[in-house]
């Protein structure tokens, strides 16, 4: 049970609260059926709310009260016992229903859901997108086998994406396939490796991603998988691997992200609080969130 103190807010209360006229909606999309790796990615929108009691709304780095941000939280969409092509469909169709005003972030769930929300947030013109990914892996595997959390990239390509729309930051060493490789290098993909983040540092290379694709399209999308983070921190990320983002970095992207007024959504995915350790990267999830948060106040002033 939480100490109750009227001085030290819960970020979970923050979001319970709900604001009839949101800057940001919250919306779980509990998936797992398209992951490669067995997961129950599906229970993570649950997770997220739960230990999101043990954060504070107050971003003591950045000088910022999350409180001041007008937050609505929609709930889970009904799509966790749903077949993946019936999934996808769905989801398509919810996100291009949605209104355009607020912000959105969705909160998986697999990286399957990546595609069908940009899907339905380009309203029929993925030639508006660009595409940020913070992730270990390209996302480009084929489509053979279906779209899985392996393909939102490739797929989202095949449907119409420009490929020089996509910018990807964090891609580590054997976590990819040098065919895959030449298919970003092929299509346009800008790729940015933890070699240069580490090189030039995390808010140079977010700016750089960010400047890039709003010279090409008016809406962004942050497509920010967890398992971007080294495996230390992300043990409840089944495609995690050795020499990945500190969760500094990975908050430092967030906040960046955040602030650009072209971002109009983000995820947060891959996460499997099933076998997530002491919550250890639900917590993660919770902190990227409140990061990305964080730099969506900056919209307010």
């Amino acid at each position: 049970m939480l100490f109750d103190d009227p001085s030290w807010p819960r970020a979970s209360a923050w979001l319970a609260a709900g604001s009839a006229s949101p800057s940001c909606v919250v919306i779980g999309v509990p998936s797992a059926v398209g992951s490669i790796s067995p997961s129950r990615a599906d229970q993570t929108p649950e997770a997220f709310r739960r230990v999101l009691g043990g954060f504070s709304p107050f971003d003591g780095e950045a000088g910022v009260d999350l409180s001041d941000v007008r937050l609505r939280d929609d709930g889970d969409w009904p799509v966790a016992d749903l077949g993946l092509d019936e999934l996808l469909g769905s989801i398509t169709d919810r996100a291009a229903a949605l209104p355009a005003g607020p912000v959105y972030a969705f909160i998986g769930g697999d990286n399957t859901i990546s595609r069908p929300l940009v899907r339905g947030l380009a309203s029929g013109d993925l030639a508006r997108m660009g595409v940020l990914t913070l992730d270990a892996h390209h996302d480009v595997r084929t489509l053979d086998r279906g779209p899985r959390n392996g393909t939102p990239i490739r797929g989202l390509i095949d449907d119409g994406l420009p490929g020089d729309h996509v910018v990807q930051i964090g891609i580590h060493s054997f976590a990819n396939s040098a065919v895959y490789r030449r298919y970003c290098d092929e299509a346009g993909i800008a790729v940015h490796t933890m070699e240069e983040v580490e090189r030039r540092g995390i808010t140079a290379v977010v700016d750089d991603a960010l400047g890039r694709l709003a010279s090409r399209a008016d809406r962004i999308y942050i497509d920010f998988d967890l398992d971007v983070l080294d495996r230390s921190f992300a043990p409840g990320c089944p495609g995690s691997r050795p020499g990945g983002m500190a969760p500094r970095e990975l908050a430092a992207a967030a906040r960046r992200c955040g602030t650009h007024p072209a971002v109009v959504a983000a995820d947060f995915v891959e996460v499997d609080a099933a076998t997530d350790r002491d919550d250890l990267t639900v917590m993660q999830l919770v902190n990227t969130f409140l990061a990305f948060t964080s730099g969506l106040s900056a919209r307010e002033d």
